[in-house]
């Protein structure tokens, strides 16, 4: 059995496509996974499973959450030990622990074009700053995710690709949440 962490975008926002987490668990484990640990109000959860295929498991989340609260969520699912390197490897995060609250990452659903990613990589960066590696783009907001030019919608357009985002925190308590099951 794996683990791995669903992260679901664009739940319980300002009201809109409101999902308890408890009600949440429930239907994971209705689905099959073991060790479901849901994490904060924004669609952390943890889980294992005997599939290994993530698509498989994506669409299983996807559909199950039309299923049971009539909406459609964007879903990315991760295997635990990938989310740990990508929590370590960010690319801003050697030199900035003083600001800790500044690091953000920003998860692709998959790898996009490398032509976009060139042409995002000629965008001066003074204040905010942006790393693209594979799948995910590390970030680092001194003034906050709120108020960045640089967000999902931002990064959605330009690399035709869906993605989340979650701050370092959430990162590395998933981390931790999924090494308690292990």
């Amino acid at each position: 059995m794996k683990n791995y962490i669903a992260l679901l975008r664009g739940i319980n926002v300002s009201g809109h496509k409101l999902i308890k987490m408890s009600e949440l668990k429930l239907m994971f484990e209705k689905c099959g996974f073991k060790n479901v640990i849901t994490y904060i109000q924004s669609g952390n959860v943890v889980f294992s499973s005997d599939d290994k295929e993530f698509e498989k498991l994506q669409e299983k989340i996807k559909n199950s959450i039309f299923n049971t609260f009539g909406f459609d969520v964007e879903v990315q699912v991760l295997e635990a030990n990938k989310l740990k390197r990508i929590t370590e490897n960010h690319s801003f995060l050697k030199g900035n622990e003083a600001q800790i609250k500044a690091i953000y990452y920003i998860l692709l659903a998959e790898k996009p074009d490398n032509g976009l990613v060139n042409e995002l990589n000629k965008l001066e960066q003074k204040i905010e700053f942006f790393k693209i590696m594979d799948e995910v783009i590390y970030c680092f907001y001194p003034n906050g995710y709120g108020d960045s030019k640089w967000h999902n919608v931002f990064f959605e357009k330009k690399l035709k690709v869906s993605c989340t985002t979650r701050n370092y925190n959430t990162m590395l308590k998933l981390c931790e949440l999924s090494e308690r099951i292990e």
